[in-house]
C-alpha cells in the first residue's frame, strides 16, 4: 500500500488546481461564437371598404356616402384616401349609364385597428348623379355597386 505524504498531497492538489484553473482559462479564452439572425418587416395590410348611401338619388342631385372598413389582419392599417374606381348597376338595369355618376376622392387619414369588422371612416363622400338633359329613366330603381380602393 502506498501512502501519500503531506508534501505529496499538496503537490497533487496543486496539479489538480493548475489543471482546473488552466481549463477554465482555456475555456474562457477559447470560447466564442457566431451566428446570424433574420427578421421580416410586415407588409401593408388590406382593408375591405363598404360605402352606403340612402336610396333615391336622382339626376342632378348628390347623395352622401358613408364608409366603413374591415381589417382582418394582425396589424392596424392606415387609410389615407378612398377612391371610387367604378360604379355598376344591377343586372335588371343594364341600360343604366353609370358614366353619369361620379364621386371625388375622400381624404380619411384614419387608422383601422387590427381585427376591426366595421370601423366607420370619419369623412363621407358625395355620389353625384349628373343631369345630362336627356332621359335617364334606365337608372330608376337601380341598385348601384361602387368599387372602392384606398391608399
Amino acid at each position: 500500500m502506498h501512502r501519500f505524504t503531506k508534501k505529496g498531497l499538496f503537490a497533487a492538489f496543486g496539479v489538480v488546481a493548475v489543471v482546473v484553473i488552466g481549463g477554465l482559462a482555456l475555456a474562457y479564452w477559447t470560447g466564442g461564437g457566431s451566428g446570424t439572425g433574420t427578421s421580416t418587416a410586415g407588409t401593408s395590410g388590406t382593408v375591405v371598404l363598404t360605402g352606403t348611401s340612402p336610396a333615391g338619388i336622382a339626376p342632378g342631385t348628390s347623395a352622401a356616402v358613408t364608409f366603413t372598413a374591415a381589417n382582418s389582419g394582425a396589424a392596424a392599417v392606415y387609410v389615407t384616401t378612398v377612391h371610387m374606381v367604378s360604379l355598376a348597376a344591377d343586372a335588371g338595369h343594364s341600360a343604366c349609364t353609370t358614366a353619369d355618376f361620379s364621386m371625388a376622392d375622400t381624404t380619411q387619414n384614419h387608422q383601422v385597428p387590427a381585427g376591426a369588422t366595421v370601423e366607420a371612416l370619419p369623412v363621407t363622400g358625395s355620389l353625384v348623379y349628373a343631369n345630362t338633359g336627356i332621359s335617364q329613366d334606365a337608372c330608376k330603381g337601380a341598385t348601384l355597386t361602387l368599387t372602392l380602393t384606398s391608399s
